[in-house]
């Protein structure tokens, strides 16, 4: 029974290690040719593990900006994830603490999702070998990126910073399609990137702390009102 609920964790992950990989091998490379060790990209991808955060952390380490700003603005971020591991939490009761720790440490989009229409009772050791999947899939990832840029040329190896772009886009783009606010709230966040940039009044990197501060609090006003549109 233990090992058929491990095996059936497992090849629920595998489309999730397919998908993290390649993402994966491009923040290598980009790690890489922002000239980070292979550990530091290492200890990046196991101890963080937070996807599109960690391109932007680079970014950020790339503009100069402090570890406070780097943290807060990867808190900001991901703080989706607070949510996601609540819920989850509702379905995994009656745990020591520190398995609840260890659990919403590997919550992902990805995992949430799949644990989400997972229609059997959640287990720990389902729940662990499925995040553990996902995890392997994006650590090893980076370490084959990291070891692939050494072979790529300079131009190359920087030039995958446009990977955090498309990163970002194929997040976006299905929100985009589905609703007419979330394309009023990235405009505004563009708009008011671009504004803040050209003014130049704030430290490098913290532009876009203000930028979520600022479109999040919006979107809070924004979603009532369209609920009491659909309800009238």
């Amino acid at each position: 029974m233990m090992k058929m609920e491990i095996r059936h964790a497992v090849q629920a992950g595998i489309p999730i290690f397919i998908g993290y990989f390649p993402a994966a091998v491009a923040f290598g490379i980009l790690a890489k040719g922002c000239g980070t060790s292979l550990v530091e990209a290492f200890l990046f991808s196991a101890v963080v593990f937070a996807g599109a955060s960690q391109f932007i952390a680079l970014n950020l380490l790339m503009t100069g900006m402090g570890p406070a700003g780097i943290i807060l603005t990867t808190l900001l971020v991901n703080f989706r994830h607070f949510l996601m591991s609540a819920y989850l939490s509702t379905r995994l009761r009656n745990l020591a603490r520190k398995t609840y720790f260890l659990l919403a440490f590997g919550v992902t989009d990805e995992v949430f999702s799949v644990l989400s229409f997972h229609d059997k009772r959640l287990t720990p050791r389902f729940v662990f070998f499925l995040e553990l999947s996902a995890w392997s899939g994006w650590v090893s990832g980076t370490v084959c990126g990291f070891v692939l840029g050494g072979f790529l040329p300079d131009i190359l190896t920087q030039s995958m910073g446009v990977a955090l772009y498309a990163l970002l886009l194929a997040i976006l783009l299905p929100a985009l399609k589905a609703s007419r606010q979330t394309v009023f709230l990235a405009v505004m966040s563009a708009g008011l990137n671009t504004l803040l940039i050209r003014l130049d009044f704030l430290p490098a990197g913290w532009t876009i702390i203000v930028c979520i501060l600022v479109v999040a609090l919006v979107g809070a006003f924004l979603i009532p009102e369209k609920k009491e549109m659909l309800s009238d």
